[in-house]
């Protein structure tokens, strides 16, 4: 766990991206979110590619951590892939047996939203991998602020955000704990078939389930134990002062997505 980058880990480094305001690079993660929801065209993604391995760059932090924390998520990433190529939509009929229908629509497609999510995982792990959780969390309530004029409870919303996200590379580590135990108790997984494998995770499920439960319980009696109550008008140590770098940042975010709308525009006409 400590070679791999997941997301809801922070890494300390001295990069600009750790500089940054976390509303500038919420707002940055934002606009990158809409433009790959958006785009269709090979050349965009590959420009949208060229753009998240720059921020990787810029953030200080090896490229290999970044791959290796992907290996968790590749599984579903696959079998979202294979969903798209085996049982896709289209006119272009490859083969097909039964319920399968391999298309050439169904393949592109899939390779698609498999690189789309790749992308969003790589810069969520960027997001959270030079924003201290606490600094995360008070940059979503600044952004969320206008919303508590409609009385919705953002100090709440952004708290349990970012908890939601902090407990992502917890509960993969537990999971990984569960495993270490069955395997020295005489369990091998890896002498099963693919199908079979699948279902022996299923006994994981259940002291993962317990663990976690505690883990949230304990801390809702460590929220409760330091009176945060509801979060409002509650002050902080070091108030959020964007500069000349966020600044620079969100216009270099702007202009390089409506360069890869332009680059999709362009190769998908």
């Amino acid at each position: 766990m400590a070679n791999r980058l997941l997301i809801g880990q922070f890494v300390e480094a001295d990069s600009m991206l750790h500089r940054l305001d976390p509303r500038t690079k919420l707002l940055g993660m934002l606009i990158m979110m809409i433009v790959l929801l958006n785009i269709r065209s090979w050349g965009s993604y590959g420009a949208a590619a060229l753009l998240v391995l720059s921020v990787m760059l810029l953030s200080l932090v090896p490229l290999s951590r970044y791959l290796r924390g992907l290996l968790p998520i590749l599984p579903v990433l696959l079998v979202t892939l294979l969903y798209h190529v085996l049982l896709g939509r289209g006119d272009d009929v490859l083969a097909s047996y039964g319920v399968i229908r391999i298309t050439r629509e169904g393949i592109q497609e899939g390779l698609r939203i498999f690189v789309r999510i790749l992308l969003l995982i790589l810069l969520a792990s960027v997001l959270t991998g030079t924003t201290r959780p606490l600094i995360l969390a008070q940059g979503l309530e600044r952004l969320l602020k206008p919303l508590s004029k409609l009385r919705v409870p953002v100090e709440q919303f952004s708290l349990m955000i970012v908890i939601a996200i902090r407990f992502i590379p917890t509960v993969l580590e537990e999971v990984e704990r569960i495993q270490l135990a069955r395997r020295a108790r005489g369990f091998d997984p890896t002498a099963m078939n693919p199908i079979r494998r699948l279902f022996a995770f299923v006994p994981v499920l259940v002291p993962l389930l317990v663990t976690t439960v505690r883990r949230a319980d304990n801390l809702t009696m460590a929220i409760d134990a330091r009176a945060y109550g509801d979060g409002r008008g509650r002050t902080v140590y070091r108030p959020l002062a964007p500069g000349g770098e966020d600044a620079a940042a969100a216009a270099a975010a702007v202009l390089a997505a409506a360069l890869i709308l332009a680059i999709d525009v362009l190769f998908g006409s």
